[in-house]
C-alpha cells in the first residue's frame, strides 16, 4: 500500500516523474497492472499500468528512489543502492534508529541533512538513505511542531482504538 501512495503521489507531478519500479524477483519481467493489484480505489494509473517492474537490485535505476521495500527485505537492499550511488528515500523502518541517517519531516527538521555526509563517510558510500518516522509519529510532530516555541518538553500519547462496533459502522 505505501508504494502505491508513492505512485499516486508522483502520479502527474510537476518536478518529478516515475519512470522505473522496482520489486522481488517474483515480479519483475510484469507490467506493473500484471505484477501488482490496485487497492487505491478505480483503477491503476494509467501512466504506470504498462510499466516495467524491474528486480529492486542497482543498475538501471534513477538516481532518486522513494523505497516502500518491506522491513524484512529493505535494509539490504537500500544499502546496496546507497553503496552504489543512489539517494533512498525509505519508508522502512530498518534505518530509522541509525545515529548517520537523518529521520527526515522537512517542514519541522532540514537540518537533519546534514547527517548525509558523516553517513557516506562512515559507510564509505557515494549515495545515501534517508528515512522517515512512522505514520503516527509524523502527524504527531507536525501537530507539536508549532508550539516547539512554548518550552514543551514532554508529551504523552495513547493509541486511541475504536470500538469493534464503530470501526464496523465506519
Amino acid at each position: 500500500m505505501v508504494g502505491q501512495h508513492f505512485i499516486k503521489f508522483l502520479d502527474g507531478h510537476p518536478l518529478f516523474h516515475l519512470t522505473w519500479l522496482g520489486a522481488s524477483e517474483r515480479s519483475a519481467g510484469k507490467r506493473y497492472s500484471e505484477a501488482a493489484k490496485w487497492h487505491l480505489g478505480a483503477t491503476t494509473p494509467e501512466s504506470i499500468s504498462a510499466l516495467k517492474v524491474e528486480e529492486a537490485k542497482p543498475g538501471n535505476a534513477p538516481q532518486l528512489l522513494f523505497s516502500a521495500m518491506d522491513a524484512s527485505v529493505a535494509t539490504e537492499i537500500e544499502q546496496a543502492f546507497a553503496q552504489a550511488g543512489h539517494v533512498v528515500v525509505s519508508n522502512s523502518k530498518n534505518h530509522r534508529m541509525d545515529r548517520d541517517v537523518p529521520l527526515l519531516v522537512p517542514e519541522l527538521n532540514p537540518d537533519h541533512l546534514r547527517l548525509v555526509p558523516f553517513q557516506q563517510r562512515a559507510r564509505q558510500w557515494k549515495g545515501q538513505i534517508v528515512t522517515n518516522p512512522n505514520c503516527s509519529t509524523i502527524v504527531l510532530t507536525m501537530g507539536l511542531g508549532p508550539l516547539k516555541q512554548f518550552g514543551i518538553t514532554r508529551v504523552v500519547a495513547t493509541p486511541c482504538r475504536p470500538s469493534r462496533a464503530q470501526a464496523i459502522r465506519e
